[in-house]
Parts: structure tokens; sequence; C-alpha cells
């Protein structure tokens, strides 16, 4: 099976603009590809892992991919698939941002030897002339055209600012000057870009005279069509700091049935024919699949010995067991009690992440979802002493899947 042939029958592959020269380049190991990722957060999180995950694939097949950061772009913020503007961030933030992105980044690809390179779009878009872009690169796009791109279509009723309305102007440029500077002929992105990937290749079409190529791959939804990644807390991220290696772990643990298969066709490296195999499992089955799936992601991002550390905490709690090494734990301190020395359970909930605010932990007790120690409690006064958090502390539980260990200094 051909690279190609693997990534469409993973489903990867959403749209292409010529499938022939991209399935040429792409199986002969000699394209050089970039994908975009602009620093909105301080941590790339599970929306960005398919595309880590493709350019890891195609580079193990021989090809260059190119991470383009925006620095550039991530002073303006790209309204595609967005209700609202974006909040503007600081040139600060956004370097912050960008170093880390780097080392998370590294973790996937090999930029060693200019087998990979990553790029800052801040070096050519901070120091553009407007009048200079307008005569050089406005002129090429129509206004008319551009309002039918579905990334603005969904802006238009809210309110679409001018300053939005040039990220497509600055992503078709990145793909402009990537194709001078380093030979660029593809960009790769999710299928919400396809807009904008349209006018970079129009626009070296049109300056250079010369063929580009873009191809989105498939966004991650789950079942019902909802992007996948995130949780009541938000966003799952890949730093260890803001998503426990745990809680990622039981994110992909927790998937829905209906999901799991499809999770390993486009994120893992698990060979097709040993997934064709897993397809046929029915019932209990699918709990041993979603446990190889959150093994083999949790592996990918964190490493194997956190990957072990996380499933044996995880099979540990789910068969009853007392051994709590490996669970997330949430630590109190001193001001957490009141001045008897209890802490009551709502705001034990709270403290532990397991609820959002203190009226969903209400309601959550109220109705039998909480549990201490296996004991379940609906008192909504409900409290718990210091003394009682002391040394291995208790294991907090909400609903089947939530847990916490909780302890006191």
């Amino acid at each position: 099976m051909t690279v190609w042939e693997e990534l469409k029958a993973r489903g990867l592959i959403a749209q292409v603009t010529d499938e022939d020269e991209i399935k040429e380049l792409v199986n002969n190991g000699k394209a050089t590809f970039y994908i975009g990722f602009d620093p909105t957060a301080d941590s790339l999180h599970v929306g960005h892992f398919m595309a880590l995950c493709l350019m890891k694939r195609l580079q193990m097949a021989g090809n260059r991919p190119i991470a383009l950061l925006g620095g550039g772009t991530g002073m303006i913020g790209d309204p595609s698939g967005k209700t609202d503007m974006r909040k503007m961030l600081t040139k600060e933030t956004i370097q912050h941002n960008i170093d880390c992105f780097k080392k998370q980044m590294e973790h996937f690809i090999d930029f060693s030897d200019g087998k990979a390179l990553m790029v800052n779009n801040a070096d050519w878009l901070m120091n553009l002339n407007y009048i200079e872009l307008l005569r050089e690169v406005g002129a090429h796009f129509s206004v008319n055209r551009m309002l039918t791109a579905e990334c603005y279509k969904q802006r238009m009723e809210r309110g679409l600012s001018f300053l939005e309305f040039n990220y497509m102007i600055m992503q078709s440029y990145d793909f402009y000057m990537l194709f001078q500077k380093y030979g660029c002929c593809m960009q790769f992105g999710g299928d919400d870009q396809w807009s904008n990937m349209l006018g970079g290749t129009e626009l070296i079409r049109r300056k250079l005279g010369k063929d580009a190529y873009a191809m989105t791959i498939t966004l991650l939804l789950n079942s019902e069509g909802k992007k996948m990644g995130k949780t009541e807390s938000g966003a799952v991220w890949l730093d260890p700091n803001k998503t426990s290696p745990f809680d990622f772990y039981q994110y992909w643990r927790n998937v829905n049935d209906a999901d799991v298969i499809k999770c390993m066709k486009l994120l893992t490296f698990i060979p097709l024919e040993e997934i064709q195999e897993m397809e046929k499992w029915e019932g209990s089955q699918l709990n041993k699949a979603k446990e190889i799936l959150a093994f083999h992601l949790t592996e990918l991002v964190h490493g194997t010995e956190e990957a072990k550390k996380a499933q044996t905490g995880a099979q540990a709690l789910f068969a009853g067991g007392a051994n709590t090494d490996h669970m997330p734990t949430t630590e109190l301190s001193a001001e957490d009690f009141a001045e008897d020395g209890t802490i009551d359970l709502i705001s034990m909930l709270v403290k532990a992440e397991l609820v959002p605010t203190r009226s969903e932990g209400r309601r959550a007790i109220e109705q039998g979802g909480v549990s201490i120690d296996g004991e379940k409690i609906t008192d909504i006064r409900y409290t718990v002493s210091r003394e009682t958090l002391q040394g291995d502390g208790v294991v907090l539980k909400r609903g089947k899947k939530k847990f916490n260990k909780v302890c006191a200094k």
C-alpha cells in the first residue's frame, strides 16, 4: 500500500486540488509541504494533533514538512470556524506561545539535518509596506469571491472586522513566500481552511505562473458531528501541565463506542490490518479497543513511561483497587479548610476540577453522582476533615469516569 493509499484508507483526506500531482510527489517522498499553526495559546491541543501526526507520517515516507508558526498572522486572528472575533494578543504573548509550540513539535517531527523546517511568518509579514501589499497582492484578490468563502460567510451576520478580512490575504502570502524561499509547493491543513489555501495556490499562479497544491485533512469530529478534544473544563492540551497524562489517557479511554475505530484510523500508527480486525469487535471488546487507543495516543504525546502510569492508574480504579499512585491528585493547603478544620464536599469537587462551578457540584451530589472512596454522598452539606485527607487522602469520584485523589498537606 502506498502512502497516498493509506491516507485515503484511513479517511484523512478531505479535499485536494490536483490529486494525481500530490499523490506522485507524496508517494515518491519528494513533497515539501507546510502546515500553519497560529500561536493562540501556550500549548498545542488535540485539534492540532492530527496535523502533527500527518506531518510525522509523511516525513517517515521521505517528504519534508515545514511547520509554519504564525507570529504574524497571530496578530490578526483567523475567523475560520469562529462566531466571534478572536482576542487580540500582544507580541510578547505570541512569542511565548511560539516558544512553547516549538518544544512540543520537536517531540513529533525530526528537524535535524534539514529533514524538516520550522519558520515564523512574522519574518516577512511584520515588515510589509501596506501600499506595496495592496499593489502586489491585493490586486489579485476578488472581494466578491472572498465573501463567498465559508470562513467569512459564517461571520457576516455577527460582523466581520476588516482586520479579520485580511487573514486570507496574509495566509495566501505565506504560501507565496514559502514557495519562493523553500520550494514549498503544497499546503495541508484542516478542512475549514480550504478557501484560504486556494487563495495561496491562486496567488502563486498569478504572480509566478507556477502550480502549487492544497489538501485538507478531515476535521476530528465525533459521531454527533461535534469537534473532539473538548471537555467540560476546556480543551484537551498536549502540555502535561495543562492536561495531565492521566486525564489525556482518560479522554481517549472514554470516547464513544461509535468513535473509537475512526480515531484509531485518523490518529494512530497502528497498522490498518490490525484496526480492521478490531472493527469486528463488539460489546466488552470495545473497551479493550479504547484502552489500546488511549495507550497509543498517550505514548505518542507523553512517552511510554507516562502511558504505562496512566493505564495502571485507570485500571486500578476501574477494578476497585487501592493503588492510587498514578491517579491525578489535588493537594489542599491549610487555606482551603474552614476554621473547624473541615472542607465541604462542593468545594472539594471544584478544587479537584471535577465540576466547573459550585452549582454544578450541588446538582451532581443531589443526583447521586458523587462518591468518596466508593461511598455515595447525597448530602450537599457533607464535609471532610483535614485529618481524613492527610496521608493517602481519599478518592473523590463524579459519575463513572471522573475521579481525583484529594489529599491535604
